[in-house]
């Protein structure tokens, strides 16, 4: 079983850009590995295993149910102010 495409957004909020990245870490690592960046620089980190899901029937359409949870959550999370960058952080490469 090869790993499920991941999600990718890139985001301008108050002047900055920032990017999303959502992954699959594979049945063999099997966790939700979201990113987000500024500059280049990972600001916050998520994982959540899905162990739990493997051998189940359908297991591969609820983990993309769950990675677009994930992603939309660490996005909101940005956008209410929850995630904030250091201080002197490049912010608009």
């Amino acid at each position: 079983m090869r790993m499920l495409s991941g999600f990718n957004h890139n985001i301008r909020f108050r002047g900055k850009a920032y990017h999303v990245q959502t992954e699959d870490g594979g049945k063999d690592n099997p966790q939700i590995i979201t990113h987000a960046f500024q500059g280049g620089a990972i600001l916050e980190s998520v994982r959540t295993s899905y162990e739990d899901l493997l051998g189940l029937p359908n297991w591969q359409a609820e983990l993309k149910d769950r990675m677009k949870a994930q992603h939309l959550e660490e996005i909101r999370r940005l956008m209410s102010g929850d995630i904030v960058p250091p201080e002197g952080d490049p912010g608009d490469r």
